[in-house]
């Protein structure tokens, strides 16, 4: 199965998700959003007034979680407890969240299986930030993904923008910045490349760059 499972991993903005979606498509493969399934956990954590400190209570939800991802347009389309919530997890503030829930060991434990269940059969592309480290370790073909904290506030703000909600350059700028440093020094799981990921800098690199560097390493490798 890791043969046929490519990760590609990244900080907000990186555009990991344009590309990993593309690739997918390219290769015939499934696209594996985890991202999305942690905002949908701090989504439903903070309906449900969860607090994250209590066992009993964290468990209590991830037990009874019922989340699906389906194939959506732009974004993954993400069910929750039946209901679409694909908009509702795009916020900056779920994007916090979800990196708040991603520290604490029950949720990560829950998605990781969760993810590798979803990719039991291969032919999967996983876009996340502990793909290539944690949850798919043995995959054959593994990238890491980065761009200037500058221009990946600049695509955040426009992407929200275009999707009709209210973002500003500056505060986008301050919570990715926020959101790396915390995904960078928590203990669980922190988001660094693996250690053979091949890194790319798309800072000034287009899609169509991007796609032919990765589809040459994956023929090299292959």
């Amino acid at each position: 199965m890791s043969s046929e499972i490519i990760t590609i991993d990244g900080p907000s903005g990186s555009g990991k998700s344009t590309i990993s979606r593309l690739l997918a498509a390219r290769l015939g493969y499934v696209y594996l959003d985890t991202g999305a399934m942690y905002r949908a956990v701090g989504l439903l954590a903070d309906r449900l007034k969860i607090d994250l400190a209590d066992d009993a209570s964290l468990q209590a939800m991830l037990d009874g979680l019922d989340l699906q991802l389906l194939p959506g347009g732009a974004d993954t389309q993400v069910i929750l407890d039946g209901r679409d919530v694909s908009l509702d997890i795009r916020t900056a503030a779920m994007g916090m969240m979800a990196s708040k829930v991603s520290s604490y060991a029950p949720v990560r434990a829950k998605m990781t299986a969760l993810q590798q269940y979803m990719a039991r059969d291969g032919g999967v592309v996983a876009e996340g930030r502990d793909t290539g480290t944690v949850v798919f370790p043995a995959a054959r073909h593994k990238f890491y993904l980065n761009a200037s904290a500058a221009e990946r506030a600049r695509r955040r703000t426009a992407q929200l923008r275009e999707q009709g909600m209210k973002a500003d350059y500056q505060d986008t700028l301050e919570q990715i910045k926020k959101r790396d440093h915390d995904d960078s020094a928590r203990t669980l799981a922190p988001l660094r490349p693996a250690p053979e990921a091949v890194l790319i800098d798309c800072t000034a690199k287009d899609i169509d760059s991007v796609m032919r560097l990765m589809l040459d390493k994956i023929r090299e490798e292959t």
